[in-house]
């Protein structure tokens, strides 16, 4: 190769192994870090625990935010409920207030399998929801028929709920749809 002036010929330098190492490597975490997710079972020694048929039992109420994928807030609302259990049945209903001034409304009957497990069905749910609980945690999937702008489309919901007081919970959502995140839903219920 010549070095004279005008000559543009570069002469390729090996790749470092430190280099490539350390590329793989961030690679890796990445992959760790995007495939890792909380399970219900790391909230088993959480406290105060959530018992589903003592907090929602009579009068609730809530304020939420709906986001887009990328953050911004499109709606938020009020949800009034009155949750009434009979044995290990609870009907729940909900009155939705949006800053719009559309209103919805939604009839959950939820039961209490066993110490951890719940299925839930209501109106728009498609098939059954399915809860766990451990903690101060419950989580919940489900599909929802969501509507919008006069359409409807099947969503998933990834539902995580956290007692923080005997009166206070928050809820945060992940809508998601052919497995790629649409929206994000934050709630903060307050028992009257």
């Amino acid at each position: 190769m010549s070095n004279k002036p005008g000559n543009t010929c570069v002469q390729k330098k090996p790749i470092s192994s430190n280099l490539l190492y350390l590329g793989l490597l961030t690679i890796f975490c990445l992959i760790g870090v995007s495939a890792c997710s909380a399970k219900i079972t790391d909230y088993k020694n959480s406290e105060p625990v959530l018992d589903l048929q003592k907090y929602f039992q009579g009068e609730l109420i809530a304020w939420g935010i709906f986001q887009s994928r990328s953050g911004e807030v499109k709606r938020h609302f009020k949800v009034n409920m009155t949750a009434v259990w009979k044995g290990n049945i609870c009907t729940l209903e909900e009155n939705f207030l949006f800053d719009d001034g559309e209103q919805q409304q939604r009839t959950w009957t939820i039961t209490k399998l066993d110490a951890h497990r719940y299925s839930g069905v209501a109106g728009d749910v498609i098939g059954e929801a399915v809860g766990v609980s451990y903690g101060n945690a419950l989580n919940w999937r489900y599909v929802l028929e969501l509507q919008v702008d006069g359409k409807r489309y099947k969503v998933n919901f990834d539902d995580w709920m956290y007692l923080i007081s005997d009166d206070t919970l928050i809820n945060r959502a992940r809508v998601t749809k052919f497995g790629f995140r649409v929206a994000d839903v934050t709630l903060f219920f307050k028992r009257k």
